[in-house]
């Protein structure tokens, strides 16, 4: 018999866009911080400050919409894997993950994994928080997310 299809949960594209203006005002923040230096040590022009101030945030944007949608997680018949842009995956089989639980981490939900040598592993999606961070389907996909892992973990799938 095949394997279904992975399940696969991925940050919604509010998320998304949401984390790359974050990390592209933090680098709006650095450009600042650069172009001050760099018009104290060689005369700056205007051009340099409004290039600092404004191009990252946007850029941050839409890189946020096309890198963060590459994260998430996948359940198979093998494990729960953590997909990443950056890093390289991992995959934890389902034998060693003993618990699963919706925790609070600093101002979001998310999904930790308890694996069976004590190490928790928090998921990448799904997760929910504030404005922009919230998923109104949240607690559906952690019921599904936990049907799922009881169901490879106590055998067969209820009836």
């Amino acid at each position: 018999m095949e394997d279904a299809s992975p399940a696969t949960f991925r940050p919604t594209g509010r998320q998304a866009l949401a984390r790359g203006l974050y990390l592209g005002s933090l680098a709006s923040v650095a450009g600042v911080a650069g172009a001050v230096l760099a018009a104290a040590l060689l005369g700056g022009e205007d051009w340099v400050w409004v290039t600092a101030a404004f191009a990252p945030a946007p850029a941050g944007g839409v890189l946020g919409l096309l890198i963060g949608r590459r994260t998430g997680t996948q359940l198979s018949a093998r494990g729960i894997r953590t997909l990443s842009a950056f890093a390289g995956d991992g995959l934890a089989p389902w034998g060693d993950v003993v618990d699963m639980r919706a925790e609070r981490r600093g101002g979001r939900t998310v999904v930790s994994v308890y694996l069976d040598g004590g190490a928790s592993v928090q998921l990448h999606a799904p997760y929910s928080g504030g404005f922009f961070a919230a998923d109104p389907q949240f607690e559906s996909k952690m019921y599904a997310l936990s049907h799922i892992w009881r169901s490879h973990r106590f055998g067969g799938l209820p009836g």
